[in-house]
Order: C-alpha cells, then structure tokens, then sequence
C-alpha cells in the first residue's frame, strides 16, 4: 500500500496494520506530518502541529509493538484533537489569536480517554471563534477550506477536523457540536459525523457553560470509525451534570447489526424559517428512495422546532459570554451578539422554554423512531463570502442556513450526518438523522446500512498534485 492509499485508510483497518506488524506507528505518524506540512498552507486544517511529540511517541510506540500485548484499540493511529478542546502543555485558543500563549495543563477528560485508546495526537485542528460559527475563518488564522474545491468552506466549527480526514491530513478526529458544529463540516467534506446525546459524553473536567447544547463527538471516513471513537470517548465522571446508562451493546457492534424495518419520518422545510435549496431537497428526496428500497416505513412529517429558536439563541450567547473574552479580542458578529444584555432571568426562562418545548419534539418520537431532514438548508458557502456584511445581517444568513441543527443539541438527542452524493459544483452533498434520546445504536445501525447500500469511501478530493 503507498502512502497516499495509507493516509485514507479507516483508522480501524489502521490499528489492525499497526497490531499485525504491516505498518508502524512512526511510519504512520510520518506519512501525515508530510501531508500536512505540504497541504495544510492551502487547508488552514491546523492551527497547532504538535510534530516533535508526535514523532516520539510514534518511536516509543513502534518499540512498544514488539514485545507488547493486550493493546489498546488504536494503538499507533494518529488522531487530531479540536481546538476548543485542552490538550496538555499545548496551545488552546478557541480561535483567538489573542489565546495564542494560553497553554492549559491539563487534558479534557475525551482527550485523556484518546490517549488511553493508543492514539497519537498531530495537533489542534481549527475552529471558527468561539465555536460561534458554521464556517471557519477566524481574525489571525487562514481560514479552512474545503479539500473538494478550495473556494467553499469546510463548514464550522470544527472545519478544520473535517478538512483534515477529507484531505488525508488524519485518519479520524475528534470534534465537538453546539449546533451542527460536527454535522455541518461532515457535510460540507462528504464524511460522516455523529453529535452524540447529551450526557454520553464527560464535558469535564470543566464545567458546562451552556446547559447541555454542546458536545465532543467523532468524525470519520465510516460509520465504524466513527463508532469505535464514540466508544473510546463515552462515559461519565462523578460530578457531570448529565448521565446516561451504558449502551446494551458497543456502538462499533451496533455498526455491523442490521436497524430493522424503521418507521422514519423526514422533512425538507422547518416552519418559520424555510424551504431547503434544491440540491439539499434532492438529497433528502435521494435517501427516502432509498430508505423505502431498504424495507422502511417513511413519512412525510416533522416536529415544530420554531419554539427553540429563541431561547436556544439567548442560552447559546451566555454560554459564549460565560468565557469572559474582552470583546475587542473578538470578530464583529460575536462582538454584536455578546453585547446583547440578557439577565440571569432571561436565562432561566430561555432555559424553561428550551425543556418546554423538547418535551413536545421528544412526544414526536413516540411515533417515529427516525426524523432525516437536511444538514442545512442551502450548499455550502464560498470562503469570505459573507464578509462584507454586518454582523446582524451575516448572524440572519447563519440561522437560516443551518437552522435543521440546532434542534437536536436543543432537545438533547443524537444525530448523524451521512453523505449521499456530490452536487453540480462538485461539492458533498448529505442528509442527517436524528433519534429518539440516547438512541445512538439505532443511527449508528441505519447508517452502516446506507453506507453498505451506497459506499462513500471510495471517493477522495483530488489533492495529490497540489
């Protein structure tokens, strides 16, 4: 296998190299440095590349294989962590440049487990500021471009992970979702992405500023990768506000068990905020086809989600506020949105309203095991293309892009994003599924049966010759 081929291996089929002696980790860890180092001026994937530690751990690693046993399940397989996420004794800056020297001491409790798995961290990948934004191109960093055409985003906030597994910067990343952060760069880079349920994941050791909207999660080239990493990060800590049981089974052995005839129902419009575009319409459309071939029972109906737009917003803004960034550090849209005054009053009722309302989409699920919508309601965007606009006119074209998202971090439930084609611009095109809560098994089982249907990892941007 050359190193290209290797570089878009499935991390599983990685590890199971790495364990039979085919392939080391410092050979590994090699072939991505060099990928990044030649594509990652032209990605913006990385804010940090943490190289030299990388490659030492790759060595003691490499040592390690030929008298170690019982390894861990990925074991020399490179990774890449988000920057919103601690990594110990490297750069955090939530894309700010002015947190360029703030280095944390510690690892989040996700990261920690990463590193129990075997994997060996690349680096930091790029975020939009904040995490506030569907698209990533922060004041101070170069923005992170889509690996399928260079003029559209990779989505946000986690475009650069997203660009990274797409262009074969890293088998697989971890990533995070406050409202479509993990599900929109999936989309926007033809991968699949889970944002897992609320409690699944420790948010720890910090505290949750944002009532429980936001949440680590995977993203990879398959459903199993994607699984397995969700295993690997799953769990509680004493303390967490939210909890969840143990799945009856891992998700990697939910990715190879069949879903069963599912009663689906799917949507291609939101009340109060739109229709989708034609092309996410037809990918919507696209997957009923097939979901119906598949043995399916499928409906046309949604929930009304319009009651969360509101306070979803006011919880989202605290949240980011929480951070006590001064707000001349910050780009325009969050200096507009964080200057909005909101009492401790305004909260809780933003809060109320929130359990309010998901208490009547969750009732929606007693009929449906599965609500498929699009990931957004028009393509992805060109990189700078809102740019010139104000802050209150760019914030109304964010809500009414991504607004099929923010409902399932709202309400709490799982959801996957699933590619399912390519459009005229030679762009992913991809649907998402959302679940009853805590039901990450079901997605997990229906996806692996759409990408059997209709395999995506075939396919890889053409970057070999930049």
């Amino acid at each position: 296998m050359n190193a290209s081929d290797l570089a878009f291996t499935p991390a599983l089929e990685m590890a199971d190299l790495v364990k039979r002696h085919q392939v080391s980790p410092l050979e590994l860890v090699e072939i991505y440095l060099e990928r990044i180092e030649r594509l990652n001026p032209l990605l913006g994937s990385y804010f940090t590349v943490t190289a030299e530690r990388a490659v030492a751990d790759a060595k003691a690693k490499t040592e390690a294989l030929a008298y170690a046993t019982n390894l861990p399940p990925f074991f020399g397989v490179p990774i890449s962590i988000k920057d919103l996420n601690s990594l110990a004794d490297t750069p955090c800056t939530y894309g700010v440049k002015a947190l360029a020297n703030h280095v944390p001491k510690y690892d989040d409790i996700a990261v920690a487990k990463i590193k129990q798995a075997g994997f060996i961290i690349l680096g930091k990948t790029a975020t939009s500021e904040l995490g506030s934004f569907p698209y990533t191109e922060p004041t101070g960093f170069p923005p992170s471009r889509n690996p399928w055409n260079l003029e559209y985003t990779s989505g946000g906030s986690s475009g650069g992970a997203a660009a990274a597994v797409a262009a074969g910067l890293s088998p697989i990343a971890q990533a995070s979702d406050g409202g479509g952060s993990i599900r929109g760069p999936a989309a926007c880079c033809g991968l699949f992405g889970i944002k897992p349920s609320r409690g699944r994941i420790s948010p720890g050791p910090g505290g949750d500023k944002f009532y429980g909207i936001a949440t680590n999660g995977p993203i990879s080239r398959t459903v199993a990768d994607a699984a397995v990493l969700l295993d690997v990060m799953s769990g509680n800590v004493p303390g967490d506000p939210y909890l969840l049981p143990k799945p009856e089974c891992s998700f990697l052995d939910a990715s190879k068990q069949q879903p069963g005839a599912l009663r689906i129902a799917y949507s291609t419009e939101l009340l109060a905020i739109g229709e989708a575009d034609a092309a996410c319409k037809q990918a919507v459309l696209k997957t009923v086809k097939l979901l119906e071939e598949l043995g399916h029972i499928v409906e046309e109906k949604c929930p009304d989600f319009s009651g969360l737009i509101e306070p979803f917003q006011i919880v989202w803004r605290n949240g980011v506020a929480a951070g006590g960034i001064p707000l001349e550090n910050l780009q325009p849209v969050n200096r507009w949105l964080l200057s909005k005054t909101d009492t401790a009053v305004d909260y809780l009722k933003a809060v109320t309203q929130m359990q309010i309302v998901t208490r009547q989409i969750i009732s929606f699920f007693d009929n449906f095991d599965v609500l498929l919508m699009p990931v957004f309601l028009h393509s992805p965007i060109r990189v700078g293309e809102w740019a010139h606009l104000s802050p209150e006119d760019i914030f109304e074209k964010i809500v009414r892009w991504v607004a099929p998202c923010p409902p399932a971090n709202a309400t709490g439930q799982p959801a996957v994003a699933i590619p399912v084609g390519f459009d005229s611009k030679g762009l992913p095109m991809s649907v998402q599924f959302l679940g009853k809560p805590a039901a990450e098994s079901t997605l997990i089982r229906l996806a692996a049966q759409i990408e059997n249907a209709q395999p995506w990892i075939t396919k890889r941007p053409n970057l070999d010759n930049l």
